[in-house]
């Protein structure tokens, strides 16, 4: 009878050969593999979209201060506020790039033009209302004046 370990090792060697074959060839596609990060796809465009929303009409920080958007409203500025940060970075993208800096841009105007929008909301609410005492540097009363109905109706 023949040795078991004698007719496997000949056996084994071109699979050796083989797997080490399939080993070369995947490093050489992963070598070629580039991945970019920018331009973001749809699904991840209205994850932006629906967190934006979500921020705007919802309490946060953000509305702590500056008050909170209604839902309808939300959702037509979250739009825009990703289109036009999307086209601004857009705008600055090369193929030479990785996306890494489009995709930092891009975050920062989505930033910067929701606090422009929930400041510029804020601003016309008081305009609106009337309110002389409002600071418009803190969205709050002036320090030292407390405006309340119940001060307005007893100095009436």
């Amino acid at each position: 009878m023949a040795d078991p370990e004698s007719t496997t090792a000949p056996d084994s060697v071109p699979e050796e050969a083989q797997a080490k074959t399939q080993v070369d060839e995947t490093a050489a596609k992963l070598n070629n593999l580039t991945l970019r990060i920018w331009p973001p796809t749809q699904r991840t465009r209205d994850a932006v979209i629906n967190r934006l929303i979500q921020t705007l009409s919802t309490q946060s920080v953000l509305s702590k201060r500056y008050g909170t958007v209604p839902e309808d409203e939300a959702t037509v500025a979250a739009k825009s506020i990703e289109e036009e940060a999307f086209s601004v970075a857009g705008a600055s993208f090369s193929e030479d790039d990785d996306g890494i800096e489009i995709l930092q841009l891009y975050s920062k105007e989505i930033s910067k033009r929701m606090l422009d929008t929930v400041k510029a909301r804020a601003a016309a609410a008081a305009a609106d209302s009337g309110e002389a005492g409002v600071d418009s540097s803190n969205g709050g009363p002036v320090s030292g004046e407390e405006i309340s109905s119940s001060t307005v109706k007893a100095e009436a």
